[in-house]
């Protein structure tokens, strides 16, 4: 299986809210869903690459660098591609575009559920907890 990571295209989005759905991670669709995706990909501090196998989207990764800091905000693969290699080849991805860009650290937001995912990649708990105020409600 022959994984190809490449930045997002607008032709994406139907395909990766299915990703985040089928992996019940869409409950803010404000910060997740289409018109959230589009503002990412305009945004010149954000990375978002999606990993493709046979041309067809199975996963993706969203972080952001502010020139001091360095965030992992999103990682998804479609339930079926789990296991294969592609989180960590979207991890890694984003990990050298973030230092190419001049990071010193990366942090990532994740859940309980895939602690050890992070740990073998090389993360370590940190003690920082993660607060979200809605300054907009969805529509």
């Amino acid at each position: 299986m022959e994984i190809q990571i490449r930045r997002f295209k607008e032709s994406d989005i139907d395909c990766l809210v299915e990703i985040l759905k089928l992996n019940d991670q869409y409950k803010y669709p404000i910060i997740d869903g289409p018109s959230a995706m589009r503002r990412v990909a305009n945004c010149e501090a954000a990375v978002f690459l999606v990993a493709e196998v046979e041309k067809q989207p199975c996963g993706f990764i969203r972080a952001v660098y502010d020139g001091s800091r360095a965030l992992i905000h999103l990682l998804s693969v479609h339930p079926d591609y789990q296991n294969r290699g592609i989180g960590s080849a979207l991890v890694e991805a984003v990990c050298a575009e973030l230092s190419r860009r001049g990071a010193p650290t990366v942090s990532a937001t994740i859940t309980e559920q895939s602690v050890s995912f992070w740990e073998k990649k090389g993360f370590r708990r940190t003690p920082v907890f993660l607060v979200l105020k809605e300054l907009r409600k969805t529509r």
